[in-house]
């Protein structure tokens, strides 16, 4: 599977910003999907994942309450709603996607298999 995010911006600290990854290739439902961010000078971390038909949904403590994951099958696309975005939210965001299809969703990004190019949220003060 083929994923593109797009999305990313500017915005100021409190706004909201909707980031999308589309799918192409293998059946989208195949996969549990994620998301990932990585700050300048940090290690990847883990945002939230989402089950093959959406009923299973996973946050990082960081984002709880603030992030909403989602998924379109029909349009095999993925979603992420941030709210109330802070400046620590700055990092370049990741989706990928998951074959191994299991639950718990996995929070290592080792454990997913495909992996979208970044799309960049700056957010500021």
């Amino acid at each position: 599977v083929q994923l593109q995010a797009s999305g990313g911006g500017l915005v100021q600290a409190g706004g909201s910003l909707r980031l999308s990854c589309t799918a192409s290739g293998r059946s989208f439902t195949l996969y549990n999907m994620g998301w990932f961010r990585q700050a300048p000078g940090k290690e990847r971390e883990f945002v939230a994942a989402i089950s093959r038909g959406g009923g299973i949904k996973s946050y990082g403590d960081a984002v709880k309450g603030r992030f909403t994951i989602s998924r379109n099958n029909g349009i095999t696309t993925l979603f992420l709603q941030m709210t109330s975005l802070k400046l620590e939210d700055t990092a370049v965001y990741y989706c990928a996607a998951d074959r191994s299809r299991t639950t718990p969703l996995e929070h290592d990004a080792s454990a997913y298999d495909f992996w979208g190019q970044g799309t960049l949220v700056t957010v500021s003060s």
